[in-house]
């Protein structure tokens, strides 16, 4: 089967020809029918040889979709034919954490060897991927698996952060989008979704902007020397009570602490490197900062209800599986508008 690996240290992603995988007990395998793509992706490429930790080869893909193509012996309540989305952030399945489905925060999957698909496992970039337990698929019904396939992450992240600041998001309340790329444009439409708080978005592209606006952002700001000033002024000096920052650079945190109001919160999403100082004299009275990882599986059914009734809408561009390297090209050099999916 054809899949995209991350084959050489400091090399991109490549097209290859590898065996296509059996599933062994209690595992599952989809024919894949959408991945997406992601920069997390790029965060792992991007290692240099003595960080990097995945595996090689590695087959990228941790955002997947696919229809269950063959079942592994004691399987039982999984449909042979069925659409699922893949829940990614794979835990021991036996721990507090995993036992509310909060697998993102098992406690125990990097001592037992436990790594998400794509992130370590064999991803869903390819024409085929297994899956090593029927808990970690969510069923599709009816829903287009290409327009949703981000949701497993572009949709679930947001999510997750936004969920665990609700008590920020009162009528009235201001909260700041920063990035509104491939996360932040769902952020948004989740914000809206699920509160009435007052939204703005910042990006330092104007393009982005426009993205934002017309996802349901009510202000829009250029990101830069002057950004924190302008949130001041739109709040009425007050800042925002929840600061979600999706690029996570130094810039963009430092505007993150510059605006965050008097016990607000600021969810730091992004992988970016930055670095916030917390504390008296630093962060204002009350404020919290948290980096939230992926979400529940749980929260990836709610990600897609907002989806199957319209209050979540993923741009996406579409590529084969041979046009992967391109894709993920512009991905690098931030030319996607919103998501790019792999469709094999």
């Amino acid at each position: 089967m054809k899949a995209v690996q991350y084959r050489e240290i400091g090399k991109g992603p490549e097209i290859v020809e590898i065996e296509t995988p059996e599933p062994g007990p209690g595992q599952i395998r989809l024919r894949v029918t959408a991945a997406g793509l992601c920069h997390s992706d790029w965060f792992v490429m991007g290692l240099p040889e003595e960080s990097y930790t995945y595996g090689l080869p590695l087959t990228l893909g941790h955002e997947g979709a696919g229809v269950v193509d063959k079942l592994g012996e004691g399987v039982e309540g999984i449909e042979l034919g069925g659409s699922y989305a893949i829940y990614g952030p794979w835990g021991c399945g036996l721990c507090h954490a995993c036992a509310q489905g909060r697998e993102n925060y098992c406690p125990r999957a990097a001592e037992l060897g436990i790594q998400p698909p794509g992130l370590g496992a064999p991803g869903a970039m390819a024409e085929y991927v297994v899956i090593d337990d029927k808990r970690h698929l969510v069923p599709l019904g009816d829903l287009d698996p290409v327009e949703v396939v981000s949701l497993t992450d572009a949709g679930l992240t947001p999510y997750h952060a936004i969920m665990s600041s609700k008590d920020r998001l009162y009528a009235g309340a201001t909260a700041v989008v920063i990035g509104v790329g491939g996360l932040g444009h769902v952020g948004v439409q989740v914000i809206r979704a699920v509160s009435a708080a007052t939204v703005i978005a910042v990006d330092t592209s104007e393009e982005k902007l426009e993205l934002a606006r017309e996802v349901g952002a009510h202000h829009t700001v250029i990101s830069g020397p002057d950004a924190a000033r302008r949130i001041r002024e739109l709040t009425g000096g007050r800042g925002a009570e929840a600061v979600f920052d999706f690029a996570g650079v130094q810039p963009t945190i430092d505007i993150a602490r510059e605006t965050v109001a008097v016990d607000g919160d600021v969810q730091i999403v992004g992988i970016g490197g930055g670095l916030m100082q917390a504390g008296f004299f630093s962060t204002p009275f009350g404020a919290s900062v948290r980096n939230p990882y992926w979400g529940s599986r749980s929260e990836l059914m709610e990600v897609l209800d907002l989806a199957r009734v319209g209050a979540v809408d993923v741009h996406v561009e579409r590529y084969s599986i041979d046009e992967a390297p391109e894709a993920y090209a512009r991905l690098h050099d931030g030319a996607v508008r919103g998501r790019a999916v792999v469709v094999p």
